[in-house]
């Protein structure tokens, strides 16, 4: 793809949404990084449902663990994957009190190490709640739009992930991710 095509397509994602984000519910880095461990393999309609009755509750490490396991699956149940995802946040919950005094960390290693948080999940926290643009969001939209657009090849998201940070400017990848999946949920289905 040469540079006028890309730069047009950018500035047409850009005037339709002009200040993307996530759809998660969210008031908290918190809340943003539970929300999107559970979003993997779900709708972010669905997370919603399942965490505006969380948060007001259980918003913090400590309050998700005092909830237990059965306690925490209540929550979540309407939610695909919920036993493991259940598992996997009380999992990160002990984790941050224990390693990161109940906060969410600020880097992708850190990110990383938590149960029920890959690359995907990392780069998320870090670009919505951080403003750190650490990569590009892959999800089924933007790998699907990316390579319609003719950006990529690739079907593996890393592969796809590494070709549009090298067309992209860094400042972008966060961005550009969010504008893609709003276009895939909206127009280009």
């Amino acid at each position: 793809m040469n540079k006028a095509r890309r730069a047009e397509i950018f500035a047409r994602l850009r005037e339709q949404n002009p200040s993307p984000t996530t759809e998660l519910h969210y008031r908290t880095p918190f809340e943003l990084l539970i929300a999107v461990i559970l979003s993997a393999q779900a709708t972010d309609v669905g997370v919603n449902k399942a965490t505006d009755k969380l948060f007001p509750v259980a918003n913090t490490p400590e309050a998700i663990l005092a909830l237990g396991l059965d306690g925490l699956k209540t929550y979540i149940k309407t939610i695909g994957l919920y036993n493991a995802k259940a598992e996997n946040i009380l999992k990160t919950c002990e984790i941050l009190i224990q390693l990161h005094d109940s906060r969410v960390p600020t880097s992708r290693e850190a990110l990383e190490a938590l149960p029920g948080v890959g690359r995907k999940t990392a780069s998320v926290v870090l670009g919505t709640w951080f403003g750190k643009a650490e990569g590009v969001v892959v999800d089924t939209h933007v790998g699907r739009i990316s390579k319609r657009l003719g950006m990529t090849e690739h079907k593996d998201p890393v592969k796809i992930e590494r070709d549009l940070m090298e067309q992209l400017p860094r400042k972008e990848w966060i961005d550009f991710s969010h504008r893609l999946v709003h276009h895939g949920r909206g127009l280009c289905k």
